[in-house]
């Protein structure tokens, strides 16, 4: 998101929209410090319209889904099979939102949006986040190559087979894969075992 903050309230928010294709999320007034009062200006006008709690658009676009989930429940990243389609380590367009959570946290609502929830402890629950642009444009949390093959390793028994066995290839692979960190997150998802004689099979 890039805005002139030299424009008025209203300006603003229409030129974020512009910027995320049409999407606004609440998150993005306050990083701007804009009143959400000025929403109601908007929403009267008919130039948006609330999808769900934080996430709105303009009436002739397509709305981010991926970017609305996030939005709605922040703590949320992209994991597993979604993170294995945004990584391009499958074609396969995924049925439903994979997210991680800490092992803490409530995800009855997130649970309730159909996102299948993966859990971990506090501390190995940011390893390995980055940030990537959603088709729509919009930037998504989500994990990086070697995390995700290790969560897929880590919960094999909850993914697809074919799913893994073919994203292990892709791995193998591509241009940007980090053996050696993917072997250091092995050991502190304690699956180094499993993810040697995988690799080492492949290679």
């Amino acid at each position: 998101m890039n805005v002139k903050k030299e424009l008025s309230p209203v300006e603003l928010i229409r030129e974020i929209i512009k910027s995320q294709n049409g999407c606004l999320f609440t998150s993005n007034l306050s990083k701007l410090g804009i009143p959400r009062t000025y929403l109601s200006t908007l929403l009267k006008s008919g130039e948006i319209q609330k999808i769900s709690r934080g996430v709105y658009a303009s009436p002739d676009s397509i709305v981010d889904e991926m970017a609305s989930l996030q939005a709605r429940f922040k703590v949320a990243i992209f994991s597993h099979e979604t993170a294995l389609y945004l990584l391009g380590l499958t074609d396969r367009t995924p049925l439903y939102y994979s997210v991680t959570v800490p092992s803490s946290y409530n995800a009855t609502s997130l649970k309730a949006s159909s996102a299948k929830v993966y859990f971990i402890k506090t501390e190995l629950y940011q390893l390995g986040a980055i940030t990537m642009s959603s088709s729509h444009g919009n930037d998504l949390q989500t994990f990086n190559l070697e995390r995700t093959i290790c969560d897929v390793i880590r919960n094999r028994n909850k993914v697809d087979v074919q799913f893994v066995n073919n994203a292990l290839k892709k791995y193998i692979h591509h241009k940007d894969r980090n053996i050696d960190q993917l072997y250091h997150y092995a050991e502190k998802f304690r699956v180094q075992k499993i993810i040697r004689n995988t690799i080492e099979v492949l290679l």
